[in-house]
């Protein structure tokens, strides 16, 4: 049996991580919860994960930040942003950034279930 996908949600929003925590896992995935993008990079479990879903704004270093912290490391999974503020100038950052898809709020829910099963496809 494969493993379970592991995707990671880095948001400040207690009420949208367990949100989005909930509706990972009613698609058989396995989520990994991070309250900000500092937590993130400090955590030890990051291994494993497959995708990463991210806020844009949020305090301390931004998704934006965070995208590009990992790109200056090198190897990262995939990221996808979420936003409550779609300016067309961070969109294009994410995007020249590396992001697969940057989305906003409230999320389309098969919207974000699409854009994981094509990362998760294309790594299969």
């Amino acid at each position: 049996m494969p493993p379970v996908p592991v995707i990671a949600v880095v948001d400040d929003d207690p009420a949208i991580r367990e949100a989005m925590d909930d509706l990972i896992i009613s698609f058989g995935y396995e989520c990994r919860l991070f309250a900000s993008a500092e937590e993130f990079l400090e955590s030890k479990q990051q291994a494993g994960i497959d995708c990463i879903v991210v806020d844009v704004k949020m305090p301390g270093l931004s998704g934006i930040e965070l995208q590009s912290e990992l790109n200056r490391r090198g190897d990262h999974p995939p990221m996808i942003f979420v936003t409550s503020y779609q300016d067309e100038r961070t969109r294009n950052a994410a995007l020249n950034g590396g992001a697969l898809a940057f989305l906003g709020k409230p999320v389309n829910i098969v919207s974000l279930i699409g854009c994981l099963q094509s990362v998760l496809n294309a790594q299969s």
